[in-house]
Order: C-alpha cells, then sequence, then structure tokens
C-alpha cells in the first residue's frame, strides 16, 4: 500500500503550523504587569488602605506628641540649669564685680528671669465664613485669613524696635537665636507647636512699645486687613509681669567646609 495520502506536505494530510500571533503575546503582557501592579500595591499598603489621610493625621499627633515632650525637657533643662548654677556658684570664687557682670549678661541673654510692665500682642485667625467688609476690596482667599510668619515677625520686630527688654511668644522667652516659623497655620518655635490665636509679651516702656507697633509700615498693612476681613487683633497692657527664663540649649551651630 502507496503511504503518500499520509506524506507530509500533500494536500489530503496537511500539517498545521503555528504563525506568530502578537496578540497573544500583548494580552501575555498586560497580565503579567497588572500582576506586578497588585503585588506592588499590597506590599506597600502592608494591610492598610492606602487611600485615607490616616497617615497624615498619624504624623500630626507625631508632632505634637514632640512637641509636648520638648516642652517636658525644657522645664527639666531649666531645673538642671539652676541646680549647676547654684553649684558652681558656691565654689566659683569669683568676686562680688564678677558676680554682677555675670548676672547682667544672663539678663541680657534672656536666660534669667525678667520683671517689669509689660504688652501684649493677640494675633487670630479671621473667622473662615468672613466676607470683605468694606467696598472695593476683593471678596478673601484662604490666606487672607490666618495669621502668617511675617505677621508674627511684624510685632516682635515693632517691640525689640520700641525697646523691648525682654520677649516671650506663648510661653516662650526670645533669644538672640529664635526664629519665629510657621507650618501650615501653625507656630514652630524652638521645637514646639502652637495653634492660634498667637500672643507675644513685651516687657518695657508700655508708651514706646505700643507707638512703635503702631508706626510698623508691617503692621499698618496687617491692620487692612484686620479692617476688612477680621483678622484678630488685640493690644493689652499687662501692667507688672515676670517673662520666664530661656531654658533650652544655647548650643550654636554653624556650618563646615567639606574636607
Amino acid at each position: 500500500m502507496s503511504n503518500s495520502a499520509d506524506s507530509p506536505g500533500t494536500e489530503s494530510s496537511p500539517v498545521r503550523r503555528w504563525g506568530f500571533r502578537p496578540v497573544r503575546i500583548l494580552t501575555t503582557g498586560v497580565f503579567a504587569l497588572a500582576g506586578l501592579l497588585f503585588f506592588t500595591s499590597f506590599d506597600t499598603a502592608k494591610g492598610t488602605n492606602i487611600r485615607t489621610d490616616d497617615s497624615l493625621l498619624k504624623l500630626s499627633d507625631l508632632i505634637h506628641e514632640r512637641s509636648r515632650k520638648n516642652g517636658e525637657l525644657e522645664k527639666s533643662n531649666a531645673a538642671l540649669r539652676g541646680d549647676v548654677e547654684s553649684l558652681a556658684g558656691r565654689d566659683a570664687g569669683r568676686s562680688a564685680a564678677e558676680d554682677d557682670e555675670l548676672v547682667d549678661l544672663e539678663h541680657r541673654a534672656g536666660t534669667q528671669e525678667l520683671k517689669g510692665e509689660a504688652v501684649t500682642v493677640t494675633l487670630d485667625d479671621a473667622p473662615p465664613d468672613a466676607t470683605a467688609k468694606l467696598p472695593g476690596y476683593p471678596e478673601p482667599e484662604p490666606d487672607y485669613l490666618v495669621i502668617h510668619q511675617q505677621d508674627l515677625q511684624a510685632v516682635v520686630n515693632a517691640m525689640w524696635q520700641g525697646g523691648a527688654e525682654g520677649i516671650k511668644v506663648m510661653d516662650q522667652r526670645l533669644i538672640s537665636t529664635s526664629a519665629v516659623r510657621c507650618v501650615g497655620n501653625t507656630l514652630i518655635l524652638q521645637g514646639r507647636v502652637y495653634s492660634p490665636p498667637y500672643k507675644i509679651t513685651a516687657v518695657g516702656d508700655p508708651e514706646k512699645l505700643k507707638n512703635a507697633l503702631a508706626a510698623s509700615s508691617s503692621i499698618q498693612n496687617y491692620m487692612v486687613y484686620v479692617n476688612v476681613y477680621g483678622l484678630g487683633w488685640k493690644v493689652e497692657d499687662d501692667g507688672p509681669m515676670t517673662l520666664p527664663g530661656y531654658s533650652g540649649t544655647v548650643d550654636l551651630h554653624h556650618a563646615k567646609p567639606v574636607e
């Protein structure tokens, strides 16, 4: 019997050949990429919902917790510093003149309590639903309704200009290396976080302090927003007051050249 009918290549028994199919390869690649994305999302989430703001809330909680701990450490540091100064003064062997000079330097540095007549300025955000109170002014944008870093700095600078002997912001004494900084709608001062209203208190001649506040061009600009949009502004005579001494670190840090 002839087997020509079963031979390869004859019409009666054609051989089926698999050709190149781009669609199949593309489909396989899409499924592989999808699997990679699912795995990456799972590995990133670690079983949590990555579409929520929980992580931001946790960060905010962490900042406030660190701020609280910094406050506690400052109080502990102040107590220890008092003990060290007491022990050092007991055996220092300094003359009375040297002791007086040291006390004067400490007062200038802001590390000791300061007593005197005081003036307090309070700054606060405007109501969130505030509108323009005077004709000719645009409706407020969000930035118009909150206290900014330059507003706090303007008050502090005016008080120094008015001859302030010492200033505290909230419950902290300012020294020469203090930096008043705002992040978002919060104040960060010497490692601690504060929310409005912000209180700035200065010891000095009350009339000179208030005149310096009124003469400041930056504060005059701020007063426009007070009158138009309702930002908070209050100046009060406190009478005799004692400012706390600065209790944080006084170490200076500076840049070093790369060797």
